[in-house]
């Protein structure tokens, strides 16, 4: 039997991916959002009857309205068990030259866009009492060189998640924050490709400030996706967060976000920076030209 319904964006790889499959194993009525038919059609392929592929955009409004009237549809007034805001992009670049509208891209998909998918979707999650739960990452408590519009729209989330456990809470409702490190997803891509497209954003002469930040930053990601979690891990903390009687408030996945956790609350600022620049491996100084 169904343990009822739940709402999924951004599953059409990675962590969204593994999400669909882990709850509609789990016995979920699983509604999987993607933004492509062609994912729509992959996923229908990948589980039971119960999980449905769903066509919607966090970023376009009219998206939103049209996958919440589905769902409403299929659902009713039995309304839906959880909404897990999954779906983000990765912007990546040195705060001093990186192009203003990624940035206000960055914030509109992963701040913006969970805030949207959440009202949209409310008043179904009201009907059941259900849970909200945001995909977060440890980088929303410890920011890193060339990571920055990222990491603040995690950092963002944090707050996010904070006010609207206390605002949701006197309705029986909770809200859950998952904060992952490193995981092996399609979301940082190849290191190359994320070099090409920061090289392609910068001046020439910041390309020359930049280029030691670029360099280790990038040799850095092979590294992340080999010690990084896995998709599925952080499906398990997903699991968790909607069945148990008593959810955590935030889940750590993987060692590197426990570690980084421990790094956020604990050591002053100069600690902090100083283990970052060992890990990238980033100079202390560097010519100013």
């Amino acid at each position: 039997m169904s343990k009822g319904a739940v709402v999924i964006t951004g599953a059409s790889t990675g962590i969204g991916n593994a999400c669909a499959r882990m709850l509609d194993d789990a016995g979920f009525r699983v509604f999987a959002g993607v933004r492509k038919q062609e994912d729509a059609d992959r996923i229908s392929a990948q589980g039971s009857d119960r999980l449905t592929p769903l066509i919607c955009d966090i970023t376009d409004a009219d998206s939103l309205a049209r996958a919440a009237e589905e769902v409403a549809a299929e659902m009713g007034e039995a309304g839906l068990a959880g909404l897990v805001n999954n779906a983000g992009i990765a912007v990546t670049g040195p705060w001093e030259f990186i192009p203003l509208e990624k940035v206000r891209r960055q914030l509109e998909v992963n701040v913006v866009g969970q805030i949207a998918a959440t009202q949209a979707f409310m008043p179904l999650i009201r009907k059941a009492k259900g849970r909200v739960v945001h995909i977060g990452s440890i980088g929303g408590r410890i920011s890193n060189p060339m990571g920055g519009p990222y990491t603040a729209s995690k950092f963002a989330m944090e707050a996010v998640a904070d006010s609207m456990r206390l605002e949701l809470a006197p309705f029986g409702i909770r809200v859950v924050l998952i904060e992952p490190g490193a995981v092996k997803t399609e979301i940082w891509r190849k290191a190359s490709d994320i070099t090409a497209e920061l090289e392609s954003d910068l001046p020439e002469h910041g390309l020359r400030l930049y280029r030691v930040f670029i360099d280790k930053a990038m040799a850095h990601i092979p590294e992340q996706n080999r010690i990084g979690a896995s998709a599925e891990a952080v499906g398990r903390a997903v699991l968790h967060a909607l069945t148990a009687s008593r959810p955590k408030s935030r889940y750590l996945v993987g060692k590197d976000a426990q570690a980084g956790a421990i790094v956020a609350r604990f050591m002053p600022d100069p600690v902090k920076d100083w283990i970052t620049r060992q890990i990238i491996k980033l100079p202390k100084t560097l010519p100013d030209g």
